[in-house]
């Protein structure tokens, strides 16, 4: 039976795409590079930033330190995350309505400096009630690892089969089913046709509900 929900943390509930891409567009501004958005992101979603870079590094042919780069790309968009940071449509009102009757947490490989500042507009670890779980806490081994999803679950004393991730992201969707958890993916990144592995699909939160994810239980009972 399902008791426990994970979620990711950008694209399904803190809402960054724009921000990402305008930080992605002057990064690359600044050493003559236009951001091309359906090549470029797809290999840059849930990767750290010192990975991203890593990434740009070999599509664009540049060089440079990778954490100094990966600090500019922080500041970059540090400036835009304090003033445009915002929940994703419809999470606000989905999360009152499982909150008491699930265990929850975020699983995220966001930045945690960048988490701090965001926590400190939105107030994520009071509403998540400090279940925050970042990649350091596993050795920064980003998804499609599940390491991250694994522990999310011991922490909060669930079995793998006992949870449901909400995930945005293909290799999002394959780490949960590599932790051997059931997975609902949003398409507010990614086009639904590239969500397919997970056990359902929707285009927002009004299109979950508590019957989908009981629906969940009866794979694993």
């Amino acid at each position: 039976m399902i008791d426990t929900i994970i979620f990711d943390g950008e694209g399904i509930v803190i809402d960054t795409e724009s921000i990402w891409d305008k930080g992605q567009e002057i990064f690359l501004q600044r050493r003559g590079f236009v951001y091309d958005r359906d090549r470029i992101k797809p290999l840059l979603t849930g990767r750290t930033l010192a990975e991203g870079v890593e990434v740009m590094k070999q599509v664009y042919r540049f060089e440079g330190d990778t954490e100094t780069l990966a600090q500019e790309r922080a500041d970059i968009v540090r400036e835009l995350f304090v003033h445009d940071a915002c929940f994703i449509e419809g999470f606000l009102q989905f999360y009152a309505s499982v909150r008491n009757r699930y265990k929850t947490c975020i699983a995220t490989a966001m930045d945690q400096n960048l988490l701090k500042l965001i926590d400190q507009h939105l107030n994520l670890s009071a509403l998540f009630e400090n279940k925050i779980y970042t990649l350091d806490k596993v050795g920064y081994r980003s998804k499609p690892n599940p390491d991250i999803f694994l522990y999310a679950a011991q922490q909060l004393g669930s079995l793998p089969e006992s949870c449901v991730v909400i995930e945005d992201a293909p290799h999002g969707i394959d780490a949960a089913k590599r932790a051997g958890m059931r997975c609902i993916a949003i398409s507010t990144t990614y086009d639904a046709g590239k969500l397919e592995q997970a056990d359902f699909v929707v285009s927002a939160y009004t299109e979950i509900d508590l019957e989908m994810l009981d629906k969940q239980s009866a794979f694993t009972t």
